[in-house]
């Protein structure tokens, strides 16, 4: 089976380029919503967070005080590198354990830290979403009701787009220039192509 990551700054519509994808019928395994996941429900990394953050991080049913750990990490970034080399690898884990339930002839994997996380080597193949940083400012202020310096101040933390770009192995333009759909098409049928000659 192959493993394709998708990838892309925060508002070029990795999460709608994915559901284009789902809707052909190929599983997507979200990166995000998954290691908030794992976080509660992986008792080794619970440990490990209570460990390096203290056991406060947690309360007595086990669900994780996300607003305590996020005013922490948010504001140290060697804090935020650390729990990152908690979550990641737990995720990764979980990711592969995922992929291997899956009866189709190739898998996604959405997640905004491909690169910054080293996951990609687990992947065959990576796609970049790519939509310009004027529009994808608008879409998360209008998306999250944030201000536009929130915004790029969560830009800075991911890595640059050009780089993102040059570095993944299939770009999708999703600047409202170009159609998106036939993009995915197009896509779908070489990775199942791709697939079969696996």
């Amino acid at each position: 089976m192959l493993k394709i990551g998708i990838t892309g700054g925060i508002g070029s519509g990795k999460s709608t380029v994915s559901r284009i994808f789902e809707l052909l019928g190929v599983p997507v395994y979200y990166a995000d919503d998954r290691a908030k996941d794992i976080m509660v429900r992986d008792p080794e990394l619970a440990a490990q967070v209570k460990h390096h953050f203290g056991e406060e991080m947690y309360d007595a049913h086990g669900a994780l005080n996300r607003k305590l750990l996020g005013n922490i990490v948010f504001n140290d970034k060697d804090k935020l590198a650390l729990l990152n080399s908690l979550v990641h690898p737990a995720t990764i884990r979980d990711s592969d354990n995922w992929a291997q339930q899956q009866h189709t002839p190739y898998v996604l994997k959405e997640a905004a830290l491909l690169f910054e996380t080293e996951s990609f080597h687990h992947l065959d193949q990576v796609i970049a979403v790519f939509a310009p940083q004027p529009l994808r400012v608008h879409r998360v202020m209008k998306r999250d009701n944030v201000t536009r310096n929130e915004v790029l101040a969560r830009m800075y933390k991911q890595i640059d787009e050009t780089i993102k770009m040059r570095l993944s192995d299939h770009v999708i333009y999703n600047d409202e220039q170009h159609m998106v759909i036939p993009q995915v098409l197009d896509l779908h049928k070489k990775f199942l192509e791709l697939a079969t000659a696996k």
